[in-house]
């Protein structure tokens, strides 16, 4: 850090010219007067560099905040490390570009985790543009860091199916009742890895990035219960989370919730896959978390300087 802001001088000359008059106001006028008729404004300032100024230092310096994996996420790493080579394991990409931010974080990760495994990946989507961000997460993770995989062998796409859970019924027991090529138009019985495939009862995972309906919740309800041999983990929006935190950890083995649990997940995978110098593609719900934290915690030490002066006022009406 000391480094850093010897680099960066101009930056810190920047930063601390927006704040001189703050800091004279509290000189003149006293830090209790200036916070208790502190303009808004500089509330708003402070919001802002709370938020660039970790974007910066990540983007120059390459490094990430730590991060600490919960429970959760941990569990959803332990379920794919399980695994033994070859294991089939189902991907269901069930969110949209409007909850990239949250969720492709995850599904990169996923991705890397299981082709690093040398897990067999059978592709799916509930969501009609599943398929692109599948291609998306293909073309990032196996394309660029596992050419040796096969497509057809080692992994397949088998695209979008509309339906919503009536999808999820009818693969359960019978998926070739629904599928009859994948995203490719290319036949089931001339894909390799698809043979001796009939149902999703046969995989050893399931897994799925999930933003709403249809997705983690109807996983749960149409293929887990029905049948709990069957396991699955999920990532979620930060809004979603509290609807699957009941079904942890019987029909949910690991939950990841919005980009908190995305950060905690990547850092498993990237310490156990990642090499000395990961590369930046599995670091971006790590690279995320900087802002975040920062600009939390300044929230919360806004809230507790405005308590703390609530309480003074409240103690000096009392003793008067």
């Amino acid at each position: 850090m000391g480094r850093f802001l010897v680099d960066q001088w101009w930056l810190v000359l920047v930063v601390g010219a927006s704040l001189a008059p703050l800091a004279r106001q509290v000189a003149t006028q006293g830090l209790d007067v200036t916070l208790r008729t502190l303009d808004r404004r500089w509330i708003f300032l402070l919001m802002l560099w709370a938020v660039l100024l970790p974007i910066y230092y990540i983007g120059v310096t390459g490094r990430t905040f730590p991060e600490v994996p919960s429970a959760l996420a941990r569990s959803t790493f332990d379920e794919i490390e399980r695994l033994r080579e070859g294991d089939p394991v189902l991907l269901s990409f069930d969110y949209d570009p409007a909850s990239e931010g949250e969720l492709a974080p995850m599904a990169t990760a996923f991705t890397k985790h299981v082709a690093a495994k040398k897990l067999r990946m059978y592709f799916m989507a509930l969501w009609p543009v599943g398929p692109q961000l599948i291609d998306n997460a293909i073309d990032k993770v196996i394309k660029t860091d596992y050419p040796n995989l096969v497509y057809g062998v080692d992994y397949v796409n088998l695209g979008y199916k509309s339906g919503n859970e009536g999808v999820i019924k009818v693969i359960v027991t019978n998926l070739r009742e629904l599928y009859t090529t994948d995203a490719r138009g290319t036949a089931l019985q001339d894909i390799p890895m698809m043979a001796g495939i009939d149902s999703i009862q046969q995989m050893k995972l399931i897994v799925t990035p999930s933003a709403g309906y249809p997705g983690a919740k109807e996983w749960v309800q149409y293929a887990i219960t029905p049948f709990p041999t069957l396991r699955l983990v999920a990532g979620c929006t930060g809004v979603q989370a509290p609807l699957l935190y009941p079904y942890i950890p019987n029909q949910l083995a690991g939950l990841l919730g919005a980009i908190k649990g995305a950060a905690e997940y990547e850092k498993l995978v990237v310490d156990r896959y990642g090499g000395p110098n990961p590369d930046p593609r599995y670091l971006e719900g790590l690279r995320r978390m900087g802002p975040q934290l920062v600009g939390h915690l300044l929230i919360i030490a806004l809230i507790v300087v405005a308590n703390v002066l609530y309480l003074l006022d409240r103690r000096r009406e009392t003793l008067r």
